[in-house]
Parts: C-alpha cells; structure tokens; sequence
C-alpha cells in the first residue's frame, strides 16, 4: 500500500512537471494564432488584410480621408530624399542597394531577424548601419530623422510584400518571449501596458482616439505624422511610454528590439505599405 502511495504521488509529480514543461514552451504560432481568433471575436467586421490600417478600418469617414491624403501624399518631399540617400554612392562607388538581395527590393518584410553569431535581434535599421560600416561610411544615429527618412524609401521597395519574420532556435525564441513580456508587462505611473490599449481594449475609444489592434501595427513604419514629421516604430515605443507616464528606453536598446521583433512577427501575413501618414 505504502509502496503504491509512493508510485502514485510521484505519477503525479511527473505528470505535473511534465504539464508546466509543456506550459513553459514558447510557441510564436500559437500566440499569432490566438491573436487573430482574439479580434475575430472582438472586432468581428474588420477583414484581416484591412489590419494594416488600425483605426482606420474602423472608421470609413476616416479611412476615406487617409485615402484622399495618400493619393497626393505631403511627405513626398521627404521621401525624395530618402530615394537620394539611397542612391547616392558611397566613396567606394557602391551603393545600398549592393548589400542586400534584389537590390533591397521586397527585402524589409524579413526584419527584424535575430542572428545567431551577433546573439541578438537585428533591425532593418541595423542592417542598414552594417551595410555602411562594411563600406568605411559613418554609420546613422538609430531613431533620428535621418535615417528615418532613408528607411522610409528603403523600405518603400518592399511596398505589398507581406510581412515575414521568423523566430527560429533557442536565442531567437528567447528574444521573442522577452519581447512578448515587455509588451505585456504594466508599466508607468498610469500602470498600462501595451496589451492593455490594443489588445484588451483594441476598437474602444481613450478619450478621442480609438485604440488600434496589435496585429498590423508593425507593417508601415516609419510614419509621417502631421504631414512631414516622420515617427520610426521604436520612435512610437518612447512615445507610448511617455503617454502612460514610464521612462522610455534608447532606440536600439535590447528592449525595444525584442519588443520590434514581437510586434512585427505577429504582423507576419499583412502586405508592408511604408511610408504613410498618420495625423
């Protein structure tokens, strides 16, 4: 009988053990997944490809100004000169184009990445920074308007191209689950998290604005807010955090990138549109 007790009780701490293993996997299509079926309850009008557009496509008033502003787009100026700074060459004679495949075309959907060897997230703009220190060009100050607006033609080559980001291996999985706490995570004097805007209360409104859902919200950085004032993803980051009254961290921080790679892999699906305008 004591023999039996004994069998018994350890059965059930395998199985136990076995159950918070099996608990503790991480598993980015499943949460993907139970994303999607979340807004399928919660917003049940809005077609999948239309979360791109936030908002917006809960709106038709609203989508049909950004329509009209998109046709004409003011920041056409600003993109211009991000198409220049791409073109340029550098002092070798080779360009930014030479660093990717297809000459950067349909290649922003696949960032951010995380890279084994460097053992951290890389960003498009972390790509884009190799490529010039690769070419003894100085490299671009992450989150500034500069590189803003060069990643904003850069990664209008990759306009349609849905979004692709994998999270494959033990370190890449490691950051995606850190980037899934972050975004989960309460912070700030006014105690929100990013879950609690656009996944809790995703289509309500906070004061005059209505809260977008997560998915799609990282297929169209940068943005032009306003007409020309250009705002990177991890640029919206700090501002987010400064809403909820917490203390930002640095563009290109191990957070943020974590949090970039999180965010944009459960975008994968939707067609990238960058840039855009945002008021």
């Amino acid at each position: 009988m004591k023999q039996k007790l004994i069998y018994i009780i350890t059965a059930g701490l395998m199985i136990g053990c076995a159950s918070m293993d099996k608990a503790s996997v991480v598993n980015p299509a499943e949460d993907r997944s139970a994303m999607l079926n979340h807004y399928k309850q919660t917003l049940p009008d809005i077609k999948f490809e239309n979360y791109i557009y936030g908002a917006l496509a809960m709106n038709p008033d609203a989508m049909g100004q950004y329509e009209e502003m998109m046709a004409f787009p003011s920041y056409a100026i600003d993109l211009d000169k991000g198409k220049k700074m791409w073109e340029t060459p550098f002092k070798n004679g080779k360009k930014f184009a030479s660093c990717f495949p297809n000459g950067g075309k349909n290649a922003a959907g696949n960032y951010p990445l995380f890279d084994n060897n460097a053992n951290r997230v890389m960003t498009f703009e972390n790509v884009i920074n190799v490529c010039l220190k690769l070419n003894n060009e100085p490299e671009l100050k992450y989150g500034e308007k500069e590189i803003g607006l060069l990643t904003a033609y850069a990664r209008s080559l990759s306009d349609g191209m849905k979004v692709n980001v994998k999270v494959e291996g033990a370190g890449a999985l490691a950051a995606y689950e850190k980037g899934k706490q972050y975004y989960n995570t309460r912070n700030g004097q006014l105690n929100f998290a990013c879950k609690s805007c656009h996944v809790q209360n995703g289509g309500k409104f906070i004061r005059s604005e209505q809260l977008s859902m997560m998915n799609g919200q990282a297929s169209h950085w940068p943005e032009f807010r306003g007409g020309t004032d250009i705002v990177t993803l991890q640029g919206r980051f700090k501002q987010c955090e400064k809403n909820v009254r917490a203390k930002p961290k640095e563009a290109n921080s191990e957070e943020y990138n974590n949090l970039e790679y999180y965010l944009t892999y459960m975008s994968n699906d939707l067609p990238m549109q960058t840039p855009v305008f945002r008021k």
